[in-house]
């Protein structure tokens, strides 16, 4: 399973870190939404520079994931953009949702072999550090 993990892990890293640079740079062309709502969403971010932030993340959270530091970090960071992921393809375009079911499925996999570092969020009643 660490094998497993550890490809996962620099998968998710390799994805997130080149498709967060082509937000930047658009060395691989993006194609266009199908459905006219997806047309309208991107129109709103890409005018309102809204996505910048959201590239920078997908950045420095894949180079995180490939160095192998922070990795809790990380996958909290881009659990949220895969969630937007996720949200946008079941709610404006349900036919591209291939790549974004990928992506999650790598960062299960991730997020099983860290899960020790994420065991405090999921208790019931949190231990106080003073």
């Amino acid at each position: 399973m660490h094998l497993v993990a550890t490809i996962a892990r620099y998968l998710l890293g390799v994805l997130f870190t080149v498709f967060g640079l082509n937000g930047f740079f658009h060395f691989i062309p993006d194609p266009p939404p199908v459905t006219p709502l997806g047309i309208q969403y991107f129109q709103a971010i890409s005018a309102s520079h809204y996505i910048a932030p959201v590239f920078l993340l997908q950045v420095v959270a894949g180079l995180l994931l490939l160095a192998g530091r922070f990795v809790p970090l990380a996958l909290t960071v881009l659990s949220a953009i895969i969630f937007n992921i996720l949200v946008y393809h079941l709610t404006m375009d349900l036919k591209g949702i291939g790549p974004g079911l990928l992506v999650m499925v790598l960062w299960v996999l991730v997020f099983l072999a860290y899960r020790s570092s994420f065991r405090g969020l999921f208790s019931a009643t949190p231990s106080r550090r003073v």
